[in-house]
């Protein structure tokens, strides 16, 4: 298929990121997130004011701010994927409205392994590379292997915090996978294997939805 529109779904931790880059560098199309899009268009204009106006004042961005800017985003693309929108209901109603989808697809991975990929993550504190004890260790425990300075643990990568970000997706976002689900339209693709097993079944996925 060229230049699929994908909506990618998936709690943190499950790969979007990886495998977006992967869809991006295969397909040769936009990768579409909330943040990035609402970033890049901080000053546009809405019936309800700019992003910039939200975000300087550390408010989340309201629904129909948001919706305006993905639209904008999505007009933009000759074929994108998204990701990290939409995180409602309402949302996910509204994307139907304004655009046909190729594929839905859900990086299934389980709690308890979400839970081990987000609180293994490492950061040096020097120049920014990321690890993980288990999935991609430095050379020597703690040290980083560009710049030999120390790697540390980031707050928002503790168990506590990790339980609540699950926790959030779980609550917001569950009702978006039912949608997608009744619909007949979601495809859920195993999460739990390596990245390159994981590439294979969603790349299946595109193929299959030409």
């Amino acid at each position: 298929m060229s230049q699929p529109k994908i909506l990618l779904l998936g709690p943190p931790g499950a790969g979007k990121g990886t495998q977006s880059s992967n869809i991006v560098e295969e397909y040769d199309v936009d990768h579409v997130t909330t943040g990035d899009a609402l970033r890049a268009n901080k000053d546009m204009e809405t019936e309800h004011g700019t992003p910039r106006e939200y975000m300087d004042a550390g408010e989340l961005v309201p629904d129909p701010v948001v919706n305006e800017i993905v639209k904008a985003a999505l007009e933009d693309a000759d074929g994108f994927v998204l990701d990290g929108y939409p995180r409602n209901l309402s949302q996910a109603e509204y994307l139907d409205e304004i655009t046909d989808l190729d594929l839905v697809a859900l990086l299934d991975v389980d709690r308890e392994e979400l839970l081990d990929r987000l609180t293994g993550r490492r950061v040096c504190d020097e120049c920014g590379a990321n690890y993980h004890v288990e999935f991609s260790p430095p050379e020597e425990e703690g040290v980083c292997d560009e710049c030999g300075g120390e790697l540390i643990q980031r707050d928002d990568d503790t168990e506590e915090t990790a339980k609540e970000r699950l926790n959030v997706f779980e609550e917001n976002t569950q009702p978006v996978i039912d949608y997608y689900e009744e619909e007949g339209e979601l495809v859920r693709i195993d999460g739990e294997g390596t990245p390159d097993e994981v590439w294979a079944e969603l790349e299946a996925a595109i193929e299959d939805a030409a």
